[in-house]
C-alpha cells in the first residue's frame, strides 16, 4: 500500500527506516512527506517548496494510507485534527501516533471513518506503541472497562529521577531533552498535559467517556522541588505522576496527579522511559501492559502494526 506521511520528525524517521527493513514482507512504499518545517516531498524525491496546504498534499501524493504524526496540541487537537478529516474526505485510511484528536473527538472520528468507509488506527498514541487498545479490540470480547491506573509520562519520571538526586527540576528538563523523550514544549510534561491528553484519550476509547485534556483533573510536578524528594527519599518514599480514570454516579472521572507512593509500590517501579497501563475490567479483572525503556523505534513500530492492521483488514474486506 502507498503511504503519505505528514510530519517528519524523529517517529518518522524511525518508521521511514523500518518500512525500508522490512519491505521485502511488507512492500509498503512511502510516496509523500509533508511538513512544515522541511517542506513537501513526493514519490521519493527531494524535499522541495511546502505544499500550499494539506488537502493540496493530499490530492497529488495519491496514497493510500495517511500516516499522521506532526506536533501534539493538547488545547485542541488541531491541525492534526483536520489532517486527519481531510485524509477521511478523501477515503483515505488513518494512522496516528498524535494523542490531541484522540483526546478531543475520538467519538465523532470513529464515526467519520466509519462514515467514510476507512480504516482508523492510533496505537502509538499512548504507550509508545505497546498493544492497548488492539489488545482489548481483539482479546478481550465482552469486557467493559471500569478503570485504568497508568504511569504514562516519561519525562516527569526523568525529572523525578534527578530531583531525588538533588538536581533541580531545569537539570532534569535537561536530562529527558538529552533523551529525545519531551514535549516541543517541556511545560506540557512538567504541568500533565501530555498525561492528561492520554488519559482522555484512553478513557475516550476504552471507557467512551467524551472527555478533553481540559476535563481531566490535572496537577503535574511544577511544584515539586530537590528538598522536598530528598525528604520523601530519606521516608523510603516518593513521586508518580499517576493517570486514573473510572467509572463514577456522574460518569466517567479522570485525573492526574503528582502521587507520594512508597518506594516499592508497583506505580513507583517504573523508571525513565519505561510505562505501565493496568486496565481494570469486569470479566477479566485487572490486565496490565508494560513497556520497558521505549523510544521512538517503538513508537516507530506501533505506527508499523497499526499499517500492517489496516493493509490486513482492507485486504479481509475485499474477500469477503
Amino acid at each position: 500500500m502507498r503511504i503519505a506521511l505528514i510530519g517528519y520528525g524523529n517517529v518518522g524517521r524511525a518508521f521511514a527506516h523500518l518500512l525500508e527493513t522490512q519491505r521485502e514482507r511488507y512492500p509498503f512504499r512511502i510516496v509523500g512527506i509533508h511538513t512544515a518545517r522541511h517542506g513537501t516531498a513526493y514519490d521519493d524525491g527531494e524535499f522541495g517548496p511546502a505544499a500550499a496546504s494539506v488537502d493540496e498534499f493530499l490530492d497529488r501524493a495519491k496514497c493510500e494510507i495517511v500516516v499522521e504524526i506532526t506536533t501534539l496540541n493538547p488545547a485542541t487537537g488541531e491541525p492534526a485534527l483536520a489532517h486527519i478529516r481531510s485524509a477521511f474526505a478523501r477515503g483515505r485510511h488513518v494512522v496516528t501516533a498524535n494523542k490531541g484528536p484522540i483526546a478531543h473527538a475520538y467519538a465523532a472520528l470513529r464515526d467519520e471513518a466509519k462514515q467514510a468507509g476507512v480504516e482508523f488506527r492510533f496505537e502509538s498514541t499512548v504507550m509508545d506503541g505497546s498493544p492497548v487498545f488492539n489488545m482489548v479490540r481483539k482479546n478481550l470480547p465482552g469486557v467493559k472497562v471500569l478503570g485504568f491506573t497508568g504511569i504514562l509520562n516519561s519525562t516527569s519520571k526523568i525529572v523525578i529521577e534527578s530531583m531525588r538526586e538533588g538536581k533541580s527540576l531545569k537539570d532534569g528538563i535537561e536530562e529527558a531533552r538529552r533523551r529525545g523523550i519531551t514535549e516541543a514544549d517541556a511545560s506540557y510534561d512538567i504541568d500533565g498535559w501530555d498525561a492528561a491528553a492520554k488519559t482522555a484519550l484512553l478513557a475516550n476509547v476504552l471507557m467512551d467517556a467524551r472527555v478533553t485534556p481540559q476535563d481531566v483533573d490535572r496537577r503535574g510536578i511544577g511544584r515539586l522541588t530537590p528538598e522536598r524528594m530528598l525528604e520523601l527519599k530519606k521516608a523510603h518514599k516518593t513521586v508518580s505522576l499517576v493517570s486514573r480514570a473510572r467509572i463514577g454516579a456522574s460518569g466517567v472521572r479522570t485525573r492526574v496527579r503528582a502521587e507520594v507512593v512508597n518506594e516499592n509500590d508497583l506505580l513507583a517501579s517504573i523508571e525513565g522511559t519505561s510505562n505501565l497501563l493496568l486496565i481494570h475490567t469486569d470479566l477479566m479483572g485487572t490486565v496490565g501492559t508494560l513497556v520497558i525503556k521505549s523510544g521512538v523505534e517503538q513508537t516507530a513500530y506501533g505506527l508499523f502494526s497499526d499499517v500492517v492492521d489496516v493493509a490486513e483488514t482492507v485486504a479481509s474486506k475485499k474477500t469477503k
